[in-house]
């Protein structure tokens, strides 16, 4: 249903740092940049997701919102999670089985350098 979707960030090179990072296990690339966005998808493909520069004091939406990023394991569900947390991002919900959405659902939930709540997903089985 989604075509692409876009974050506005206070600190454009912060965020491509960790968007760079926290993607990159889940096999998406930096697909453009220029000084005021970068883009993010699948390797020689189109953005599907973008951070574009906002210096005024934005504010990430609330409780209720949040983007998921689709992980081809869960090994990539934990990578994303430690690389968030390496680049700025703070722990919203560690690796782990979350029956309460599937049998299979494993994921990964953070708050970006900026705020805004991300998670890493598989519904899959092993």
């Amino acid at each position: 249903m989604l075509h692409h979707l876009s974050f506005a960030v206070t600190d454009l090179a912060r965020s491509a740092a960790f968007y760079d990072a926290a993607l990159s296990p889940l096999g998406y690339v930096r697909v453009w940049a220029d000084n005021t966005a970068v883009g993010y998808g699948p390797p020689n493909g189109g953005d599907k997701f973008a951070i574009r520069l906002r210096p005024r004091n934005e504010a990430a939406p609330g409780d209720g919102f949040h983007v998921a990023f689709a992980a081809s394991s869960r090994q990539a569900v934990v990578r994303f999670y430690e690389a968030a947390v390496t680049y700025g991002g703070r722990d919203n919900g560690v690796p782990e089985l979350c029956p309460e959405y599937g049998d299979h659902y494993c994921a990964a939930f953070v708050f970006d350098p900026d705020g805004y709540r991300v998670e890493a997903v598989i519904n899959a089985p092993v």
